[in-house]
């Protein structure tokens, strides 16, 4: 494809529209936070990483930028954190993609500096979709797995977007006003049942609750649920 797809077209596909048909994303019944959101200009100071080097860092934080863009409606991924997510549960819960990261990170990079002679972090945006695009296709030459590189990042970075923020992600509950989910209920009033019901948001994590438990992250097998910090 030439142009990567619209954040409403990838929460579509990647099943978040689950949410967003009860709530669609058109109709925007986010808490008012004044006039319409402007990404900030000065760039923000690094934040400690985990497990990714900093160029590893600088090249994710960027693509997640690109695959759930901040626009007028309001905060995307970036926004929200998905990379330190990602770098969190490299660690653990997604410790077995850590090699795919570090060799898709360094194509990405790679590519960058031979079709346009620049870091990626420090191309135009659609410079960075066009690159995207191609790992998108699988069409990298010498790297096999760009189309599973791509599949794997967007994964998780609709996780770092969308998780409960305990997890890392969805820093200031920007995911769940995206898609406009009021947050974790543990009593649900009948008239909040109804269809169309405007339900306040109560921008709680779930352990917040002394009814959910805290579990630790651990390295897991593929396919095998895990949960924590």
């Amino acid at each position: 494809m030439s142009k990567l797809i619209s954040r409403r077209e990838l929460l579509k596909r990647a099943g978040v529209a689950g949410v967003a048909a009860v709530v669609p994303v058109t109709a925007d019944k986010r808490p008012q936070q004044g006039p319409a959101f402007a990404a900030p200009q000065a760039a923000a100071a690094r934040e400690p990483l985990e497990h990714l080097t900093a160029m590893e860092s600088d090249v994710l934080e960027a693509i997640v930028a690109r695959l759930i863009p901040s626009d007028a409606r309001g905060p995307g991924a970036k926004e929200a954190r998905a990379a330190h997510y990602i770098d969190r549960a490299l660690g653990g819960a997604l410790a077995s993609s850590r090699t795919l990261y570090a060799a898709g990170l360094a194509a990405v990079e790679e590519v960058a500096q031979s079709f346009r002679g620049k870091a990626f972090k420090d191309l135009l945006p659609d410079e960075q979709d066009d690159i995207l695009s191609r790992f998108d296709s699988g069409t990298v030459q010498g790297f096999a797995d760009a189309a599973a590189f791509f599949a794997v990042v967007r994964a998780h970075t609709l996780q770092g977007t969308f998780c409960d923020p305990y997890y890392g992600g969805n820093a200031g509950f920007v995911g769940w006003d995206l898609i406009g989910y009021p947050g974790v209920r543990t009593l649900v009033t009948p008239d909040e049942q109804r269809l169309g019901a405007d339900v306040p948001f109560n921008r709680k994590s779930a352990y917040d609750y002394e009814m959910f438990t805290k579990a630790v992250a651990s390295a897991a097998p593929m396919g095998a649920i895990t949960h924590g910090d």
